[in-house]
């Protein structure tokens, strides 16, 4: 009977210690979160094959559908690309097109065309968000790997 006791205390006590542990482990390991890339690819070679005065359709056959066509507003088409890994905004481009009777008038957003006149390259109205990619850390495992010394 004794022996049986000494066994069930032995076996509470790794239980409550495993409990300590469990919130430590809790922190690192976390739910597997996927790519997410959402929008229209926008490149800096597409954007510089746009000219003012070209068409609607012109423009949809280097751009693409628009992410976003208003019924108010049908004179404007938004481009929006978002790319999302592991849960965090790694890359977001907005880029709107304002149309003026069919033709292409202006081009506004992250990515912006070279002036019509120089040549040169407009300077983004909006800030680019850093592109970096994220540091990806190593996670439990990786951790218990390097700390035995594999």
């Amino acid at each position: 009977m004794k022996s049986v006791l000494r066994a069930l205390a032995a076996v509470s006590i790794l239980l409550l210690a495993a409990c300590s542990v469990t919130d430590k482990v809790g922190e690192k390991l976390t739910p597997y979160k996927i790519d997410i890339q959402q929008g229209n690819v926008v490149t800096q070679e597409m954007v510089a094959k746009l000219k003012p005065g070209m068409t609607k359709a012109q423009v949809r056959f280097i751009m693409g559908t628009p992410l976003i066509t208003d019924a108010f507003h049908a004179n404007r088409w938004d481009y929006v690309y978002r790319y999302q890994k592991a849960g965090k905004l790694i890359e977001e481009r907005k880029l709107a097109l304002f149309f003026d009777q069919e033709l292409l008038q202006r081009v506004e957003g992250d990515v912006v065309a070279a002036s019509p006149a120089t040549g040169e390259k407009k300077a983004p109205e909006q800030p680019a968000q850093n592109t970096a990619p994220a540091k990806e850390e190593k996670g439990f495992f990786g951790s218990v790997i390097e700390k035995i010394g594999f």
